[in-house]
């Protein structure tokens, strides 16, 4: 069965944004395991709100990166129907997310990154959907933000599986739930 696998930057006082919706304090000076990463998955799910952050943003076409996702299927997640949404690059999933999911990862394949957004990874981590959480934790206190996790109403136990410290002081933690 495929999982499904939260892989998220996040400061040391758990903000993925900070209080004016910035992420240029995430580290992009080196690699950080990404490439390994990107060689796990074939799939990356997204809420409507990241779609709506991510469809404008530029692309480099000579990033490595690129070359790296282009077997990666994506799938945005939404209550409202796809309006716009270049379907050449994104796949648009509506209705009983529940029962797609757990459909989908009956299908052969890599692990599934899930990519975000913050209410839609708590649906998930609520409905017992996800599998590990891969946490690159940076030294950095932002103060404020959006939270690394809202929504979740009840206490969640999860088991160390990995840790990587790197020489920026970004530590990779990895946990299973």
């Amino acid at each position: 069965m495929r999982r499904i696998v939260l892989q998220v930057a996040v400061s040391l006082d758990g903000y993925i944004e900070g209080p004016q919706g910035e992420y240029d304090w995430c580290f992009m000076d080196q690699d950080y395991g990404m490439s390994d990463f990107t060689k796990t998955i074939d799939t990356i799910f997204m809420g409507r709100k990241t779609y709506e952050l991510m469809k404008d943003m530029p692309i480099n076409p000579d990033d490595p990166m690129m070359a790296a996702w282009a077997h990666i299927s994506t799938f945005v997640f939404s209550n409202s129907p796809g309006i716009g949404v270049d379907e050449t690059k994104y796949n648009w999933v509506t209705g009983d997310t529940i029962a797609w999911i757990k459909e989908y990862k009956q299908n052969e394949g890599k692990d599934i990154w899930l990519f975000g957004g913050a209410l839609f990874t708590a649906f998930l981590i609520q409905n017992h959907l996800v599998d590990e959480l891969q946490l690159a934790v940076h030294p950095v206190l932002l103060g404020g933000g959006k939270s690394f996790i809202q929504h979740i109403d009840h206490r969640l136990s999860l088991k160390l599986i990995d840790t990587k410290v790197y020489n920026t002081g970004l530590v990779m933690m990895k946990y299973g739930l």
